[in-house]
């Protein structure tokens, strides 16, 4: 057949950034750390910081919007967290036993980052999920270092329950002898899909976005950028009492913002028992300068599901801090 005469596939669409980012790296810590920069460098400086299995580019939806509300009044910065994206991996043997992921080496990261981009000036400081949760126990550790906190759907966990500090630890052990590998997939397409599975919100556009940043190609196929060790779990338990301790040395505003269709229910209520959010909020009750709001028709990925009023309160805090 002449080859005139076939007719091309179509490429799937690919979400078109308005604000394209400058990729770099930094030396964090004795780790080669990724970044993304959006807007003028000579702007306030707005740092974002990802959850647990993302990327940076993960907020490249929210940016546009955010820059584009402002007019590029910001230079943002967002970060691969160690272990995530194309940030190295802690140096080991390949055993998951040999690497570990703790929220004190992601503290000091993100304080070793902070002396690199701004060491004398306080920051705004925005995090989602697991980067939330950083974001709010970074500000009570330095809290002269920053300047506002935005927490999107950064909840913290249910306090653990003492008594099952021993089965936790055996887990734990158990799980450091087992291989860990994330799955392959056959192409970006697949990848794409996978992420439309956990956010059936996600728009083909976007999400062939994220997939070209999310997975890099080996020799079975597509694999997602993170280090398998991330799936052993922590043996340490979630002390909120610890965590209140340091919200309250918090000084800068906090806007705590929530999906209306969130997921968190599912990885925070416990058995038989339906997580009261109205009465789980009151743990955040302890902050000084605390204010809430809702997005509505979102889940827990609200930056990539409506970008655009997440982008408008961001901005309305940030303007309020100034």
């Amino acid at each position: 057949m002449n080859d005139s005469n076939q007719q091309a596939q179509p490429c799937p669409p690919v979400y078109i950034t308005k604000w394209p980012a400058e990729s770099a790296t930094l030396d964090l810590r004795g780790l080669t750390a990724h970044t993304l920069s959006w807007g003028p460098s000579h702007a306030p400086l707005v740092v974002m910081v990802h959850g647990w299995m993302d990327i940076a580019a993960s907020f490249q939806f929210v940016v546009d919007e955010l820059l584009d509300l402002t007019g590029g009044a910001y230079r943002i910065v967002s970060m691969d967290w160690r272990g995530f994206g194309l940030t190295d991996w802690p140096v080991g043997s390949g055993s998951p036993g040999v690497r570990s992921y703790w929220f004190a080496d992601y503290l000091a990261d993100l304080d070793a980052l902070l002396d690199t981009l701004s060491p004398e000036q306080p920051v705004h400081l925005v995090g989602h999920s697991m980067g939330g949760n950083l974001a709010l126990m970074y500000s009570g550790i330095r809290p002269d270092r920053i300047r506002s906190v935005v927490n999107l759907e950064g909840f913290g966990m249910n306090d653990a329950e003492p008594d099952k500090a021993p089965g936790r630890y055996a887990k734990w052990l158990d799980e450091l002898k087992t291989p860990h590998r994330l799955k392959p997939y056959a192409d970006l397409a697949a990848v794409a899909k996978r992420l439309q599975t956990t956010n059936f919100r996600l728009p083909n556009d976007k999400a062939a976005y994220l997939a070209q940043h999310w997975a890099r190609k080996d020799e079975d196929g597509f694999r997602l950028l993170g280090d398998p060790a991330h799936k052993i779990m922590n043996p340490i338990g979630y002390r909120l009492a610890e965590a209140q301790a340091i919200w309250r040395a918090i000084k800068a505003p906090v806007l705590h913002v929530e999906a209306a269709q969130t997921e968190a229910g599912l990885w925070l209520s416990k058995p038989g028992q339906p997580v009261d959010f109205d009465e789980f909020r009151t743990r955040f009750h302890c902050i000084a300068n605390w204010r809430f709001q809702m997005v509505e028709q979102a889940g827990h990925m609200l930056h990539h599901d409506q970008p655009a009023q997440v982008a408008s309160l961001i901005a309305g805090h940030l303007a309020a801090a100034a």
